[in-house]
């Protein structure tokens, strides 16, 4: 029940974001984001790139957002991903999609290696960003 709580707190303060410029970012819980984006399925996939997958993350307002899931095989250190996190809430400009929050979460979970199960720890590290719509900036660039 709190989890569905502060869900709830967390939707209403994205949607207020996206609202409200003024708003900084927010730390998301994982299980909110998996969420919205339909566990991150291929269906909610709106682009890739060196670092990460971006899904379409749908509120249940209906408003959008851009979900950047950066891929696990990338060692980031939590001291860089903190200096991201720290660099993008400092971007504030008309011309640039808006950072609304982010996520970072560890888990440990048992897995088979080398024909024994082990304990490992298991990183979650995501951006949260306006979602613009495809082609909305084409009549701007040259």
């Amino acid at each position: 029940m709190a989890d569905r709580n502060q869900h709830s707190e967390k939707l209403a303060a994205l949607d207020k974001a996206l609202l409200d410029e003024s708003v900084d970012p927010i730390d998301l819980p994982f299980s909110l984001l998996r969420s919205i984006t339909g566990n991150f399925s291929e269906a909610q996939e709106i682009g890739r790139g060196g670092f990460g997958a971006v899904y379409k993350g749908v509120l249940p307002s209906g408003r959008s957002i851009a979900v950047k899931k950066l891929f696990e095989r990338f060692e980031i250190l939590d001291k860089n991903f903190e200096s991201e996190v720290a660099c993008l809430i400092g971007v504030k400009h008309k011309n640039t999609s808006r950072f609304l929050g982010y996520s970072s979460e560890t888990q440990l979970v048992i897995m088979p290696y080398d024909g024994k199960l082990v304990c490992a720890e298991e990183r979650q590290r995501l951006l949260c960003f306006e979602y613009l719509r495809k082609g909305c900036l084409a009549g701007y660039l040259s």
